[in-house]
Formats: structure tokens, sequence, C-alpha cells
């Protein structure tokens, strides 16, 4: 017994240990410099969305103290996903032993290092096999963002026509002010011929909270001319700070485009700023020869999807409460992206599948909800779900005012609300694109 007791013990100590930095006297050239450069620098550098540069030495060593802090407190480089429970293509978390060693250079003084022979720092750039952009569409109107340091979120319309229909094998979002282009999500509505005689009818912009959701695509003027509603691709462009242009493989993906269409974006947040911008983002169209062999599918479940949320998505002032979604698959498929989404005051988002054998495919966990970070989420290589597998979601929520991102003080009733996307409402939803199963599948990559 004595024996099995120092065995623990050594074993202990050992799992501790490697949780501590091995490097005695680490540098900034040698051992801080990859670290920034590979999880920071390509978003705060000269153009991206960071407030500040973290490229050289000077820069790193001058928020030091703010670095340890930021990553000691996962705070930053943001990544909200539980990496222990499951990982994703070009997920930014840093290891244990990566934050002591920034801990322990800053403690140390912060040495240079060899900075002189230190190679300069070239932000990534995407290195895809689409070739030019076919189309490049831009906003009659820019956004206007006012000085007066509030969080704006907009819908939008981006008008496009094209002398014939054709095929889009992707779409790139293309921010602006990047420092203020906090996230954004676009769809794109086909207009069949005759149905829509004009595109630019109406406002091209809109502040969320000017429109109720149900009135906001007549306000658009997105709707055919009969007040019927057009044929729309879900989510053919995303976009969060810090995140690169991504595609599928080929033959997976793209989709047909009329000659009369718009790009939807059902939602654009704008950080705060001290003084009025415009912002003139656009959108970079890469056309295809023909429609994909493997066409992306897209479903949702919960608020405005193919199951409800149970029981039904009110948290009365002062309670903390947790819902549930249940979902039976269909069909085999192969999971592309996992978007989970809940508003200001969700502190927790569980998602996961127990397959017909009883096995669990987990799918996503956040241990900390922050709505200013809402990735569409790419597993390392297709994720295959079986028919008959159910997928369970459970979302814990905070409406007290122990919880600082609430909107309300002091706290008042919060609720889904048809679908509202003020951020003031709430909602839960875990939304999945896939593709049919396909035998291999499981080894294709999505990095």
């Amino acid at each position: 017994m004595f024996y099995r007791v120092i065995l623990i013990y050594i074993v202990f100590i050992g799992l501790f240990s490697c949780s501590e930095s091995k490097k005695e006297n680490p540098d900034f050239a040698a051992d801080i410099a990859p670290i920034i450069r590979k999880n920071c620098s390509k978003c705060h550098v000269d153009g991206g969305a960071g407030p500040f540069n973290l490229v050289n030495y000077e820069d790193v060593a001058s928020k030091g103290k703010l670095i340890t802090y930021v990553t000691e407190n996962k705070i930053m480089p943001p990544w909200p996903a539980d990496p222990e429970y499951t990982h994703f293509a070009g997920e930014t978390v840093l290891s244990y032993e990566e934050i002591n060693l920034i801990k322990k250079w800053v403690e140390q003084g912060a040495i240079p290092g060899d900075t002189a022979n230190l190679e300069t720092y070239k932000k990534p750039e995407n290195k895809v096999d689409l070739g030019k952009a076919g189309m490049t569409v831009f906003l009659a109107k820019p956004f206007l963002i006012p000085g007066d340091n509030s969080d704006r979120f907009y819908v939008v319309k981006f008008p496009i026509e094209l002398p014939y229909d054709t095929f889009i094998r992707a779409v790139e979002f293309v921010p602006h002010k990047k420092k203020l282009v906090h996230h954004m999500n676009a769809h794109l509505i086909n207009y069949e011929d005759g149905k829509k005689s004009n595109l630019h009818k109406g406002p091209y912009w809109i502040n969320q909270d000017q429109s109720e959701s149900v009135r906001i695509h007549k306000d658009l003027d997105l709707l055919n001319d009969d007040g019927s509603y057009p044929e729309m691709t879900p989510s053919v462009s995303n976009y969060l700070p810090g995140s690169q242009f991504s595609f599928y493989p080929h033959g997976i993906g793209g989709f047909r485009i009329k000659k009369k269409s718009a790009l939807y974006l059902n939602d654009i947040h704008f950080g705060p700023s001290a003084k009025e911008e415009l912002d003139s983002s656009y959108f970079k169209l890469y056309f295809g020869k023909g429609p994909a062999e493997r066409p992306v599918s897209e479903f949702q479940i919960g608020t405005l999807g193919l199951s409800p949320v149970v029981p039904e998505l009110i948290i009365p002032a002062n309670e903390k409460k947790t819902f549930y979604i249940q979902f039976t698959v269909p069909q085999d498929i192969s999971l592309l992206s996992i978007v989970p989404h809940m508003h200001l005051i969700g502190k927790k988002f569980l998602a996961y599948a127990i397959k017909p054998s009883g096995d669990t495919i987990r799918l996503i966990r956040i241990n900390n909800w922050d709505f200013r970070w809402q990735y569409f989420y790419q597993p390392k290589k297709m994720l295959f779900v079986p028919r008959g597998s159910v997928i369970y979601v459970v979302g814990d929520y905070d409406n007290t005012s122990e919880n600082p991102n609430n909107p309300f003080d002091p706290p008042r009733e919060i609720s889904e609300k048809n679908g509202s996307m003020k951020t003031t409402d709430e909602m839960f939803q875990l939304i999945l694109t896939y593709v049919p199963y396909q035998k291999g599948d499981e080894e294709k990559s999505l990095e």
C-alpha cells in the first residue's frame, strides 16, 4: 500500500510539473516570438482587428503584464470552445506550458534574445486554389458607425446583377474597418426570372433595433414582387476577427447564383467607436464551372429550428435556468461545421450526439459563453453522424445581477420573441452544415 501511495504521488508530481515551463531562462527570439506570432499577431498587426500590434520584441515586451493576465485567464487568444472536449480546424489555444513560459519570461525581465536574426513577421495569406475573384460586390451606401462608444448591429442587403445565371465556388468577406467589424453572417438570395423587377428599392441597411425581426425582410425589400419568399442559400460567407477565409474541399459546396440576386447579411456587428466612422466592407465572388458535386445543406435546431427549446425559452428576472434541445438525425450525414448560438445572458453550451449503438459523438462544449466570439467551428476532419443518432443540446442562462453581461439593471424577464435578433432578447440554437455521408468522409481533412 505504501508503494502504491508513492507511485500515485510520483505520477501526480509528474503531471503537475508538465504544466510548468521547462525552459529556465526563456527569451523572446527563441521562445516567445513563435507563440505570439502563431496565435496573436494575425489580429495584432497593422490593418488587423487587434487594438495594438504584437509582432516585434518592443510590441510584446511593452504589453508583457497584460499578455500574462489575459493568457492566464484564458481571455486571449479568443477560442470559446473547450479544447479538452473537442478539437477543431484552425483553433487558437495556448497550452499550459506556453502560458507559463510567457509568464516566466515577463517575470524574469522580458529577455530579448537574438532579435537581430529574428525573421521579419509576414501576415499569413489565404493560399487558396480558387484563382482570382471573378466579381467584387460593394455596397452603394457605406455603413455609418456613430462615435458614441456603442455596439451596432445591422441587417443588410448587397444587390447583385449578372448577365446570366452561373455558379459560385466561394464568397469572401473583406472587412474595411478591421478594428470595428466584429462578426458577419451572410446568406444568398436568388430571384427567379420575372419575380423581382427592382433590386435597389428600399434601404440597403437598417439597424436591428429599428425593425422587428418579422418585418426585416419587408423593410429591406427582400421579398419577390408578389410578396412571396425567394430561394435562400444560408451561410455562404461568415466572418469573425482573426478568422481566415475558408472553403470546403473540391467537390463539396458551391451553389447556383441567379442573374438577379442579393447577399443578405442577417447580422453584421460593429464594435464601439469613439469617433464617427464610415465602413465600406465588401465581398469577392469566386465563380465555379458548374454545380457542386456534393451540395452543402444546413439545418438548425432550437429557436426557429426543426425541434423546440424545452422548456419554453423564458428566463425570469433574478433566475438561472437550463434549457434543452433534442433532435433525431434522419439520414447518415458528414458534418462540416458546428455553430452554437445564444445571446447575452447565455453562460454554458454543450452539444453531443448519441449513436444508435450507444456511443457518444462529442460536438462542442463552451464553458464560458461570450456573445462577442461566435465561431463557425469546423472539425479537423468531416464528422460522420449516422442515421438515428440523437443530438442533445444543453444551455445554461443567468438572468441575475451577478451576470456582468446582463443588458438590464435591475434584471427583467428575458425571452425568445419570434426569433428576434435583438441582443436584449434571447435565442438558443445549434446550426449544423453537412453533406450526405459517403464512405471515406471520416478521412477528409477540413484543415
